[in-house]
Formats: C-alpha cells, structure tokens, sequence
C-alpha cells in the first residue's frame, strides 16, 4: 500500500505523511476525551460573585418588627433583596480534565488521520513568502479542495508566512506546538508546512519500547 500524501497548495508535489500516525484508525471515544479537556483547560474559572456574608450591607434592622403594618423584615443581605448576596453563585474553581499521554497522543494522531483520510489536509511551502501577503495566500487557497474552515499551521520561523494568512475569514493561525486536537477536529480542512508536520508528529507519535511516554 502506497505511503498517505497531501496536495500543496500554491505549488506541484505532493507533502508526504507519515503511516505510524496518519494510519491511525479513528476513535471516537479517546478523541472526545481529549477535546473536552482540552476545552475545559482554556476555561479561565474566574468568574466569582458574593455570598450573603460577603456583601456590603448593614446588620441594623430595616424596620421594627410590629406596628408598621408591613411585614416581619429579616437580613437584607438575603439573596432574594436588591443587594444581597447571590445564591448558589460561581465561585474561582479549576476545569482540569486528566488525560492519559497515551489516550493525548493517540487522539492526536487520530485527529490528523481523519483529514488524511477525508483528503480535507494540504501542504504549505512557507519559503515562498518573502513577504507578508495576504494576496497571495488567498489564491494559494482557492486551490485547495472542499468548503468550510481552515486551519494553517506553521512552524517556528515561519512568521512571515503566517502573517498572509491571519487575516483571511475563516482561515485560524496556530503554531505547531499550540494545536491540539480540539483545534484539529475543529477544522474543516488544514494546511500544514513540512516543519510544522513533523512538529506534530513528535507530539503524536508513539513512544519507541524503553522511551518515557
């Protein structure tokens, strides 16, 4: 069986792929488990608000108890007056979702496979960019097959590159080492430059016997 590739766009020839991850048979299950930790750990879990003992707000009684024809009167610090303290409120708390490295990795190359296997991966020749523009990446991706968001990623060093590319709508820049499989699943179709590929693989690989995971 021949070895997975990809177009580039912008160019002739094609991008080999790596079979040890590309190969990869897709897991459901693993790939949502590191989505949904990956999602919950860009949660900031700052949001907090004030408890009825937190607040503000006298201790006096707002009116005596009989004789005003009104009703008995408690704490105005009671979530349910203007003021008061909030009731089951958010409090500063951690979203941490714990992922296996194994289940993380495997995810990953299983994210990357489905593009492989879906044709929605391409190539990227960053040293074609001499300068930023946006121009050119333009017509470098309306050759590129398929419908719906794209996502490039690139390599450290290849800035000017990704600079054409930031400012096209629907089109998201990510270096290699910040996409996860949250952003990979995400995507429609991806572009991909040969560092960043290999970037990537070193991420999703799986360890060699004796290596530490």
């Amino acid at each position: 069986m021949a070895a997975p590739q990809a177009p580039y766009i912008g160019k002739q020839g094609k991008l080999a792929l790596d079979e040890s991850i590309f190969g990869e048979r897709f897991h459901g299950p693993i790939v949502h488990e590191a989505v949904r930790a990956e999602l919950a750990a860009r949660r900031r879990g700052t949001a907090s608000t004030k408890t009825r003992a937190e607040v503000a707000m006298t201790g006096a009684k707002a009116w005596r108890q009989k004789g005003t024809g009104r009703a008995r009167v408690g704490a105005l610090s009671t979530p349910n007056r203007t003021g008061g303290g909030v009731a089951f409120g958010p409090k500063p708390r951690g979203f941490t979702v714990k992922v296996n490295r194994k289940a993380r990795r495997r995810a990953l190359r299983a994210a990357l496979a489905l593009h492989a296997e879906r044709g929605s991966i391409a190539g990227l020749d960053p040293s074609g960019w001499d300068a930023p523009s946006t121009k050119q990446a333009a017509k470098a991706l309306a050759s590129l097959d398929g419908a719906g968001s794209i996502l490039v990623v690139l390599a450290e060093g290849e800035e000017t590159c990704a600079k054409s590319f930031r400012n096209i709508a629907g089109v998201t820049v990510l270096d290699a080492d910040q996409a996860g499989v949250a952003d990979i699943v995400g995507a429609a179709r991806i572009v991909v430059s040969e560092a960043a590929l290999q970037r990537l693989g070193d991420k999703a690989r799986a360890p060699e016997a004796g290596e530490p995971e």
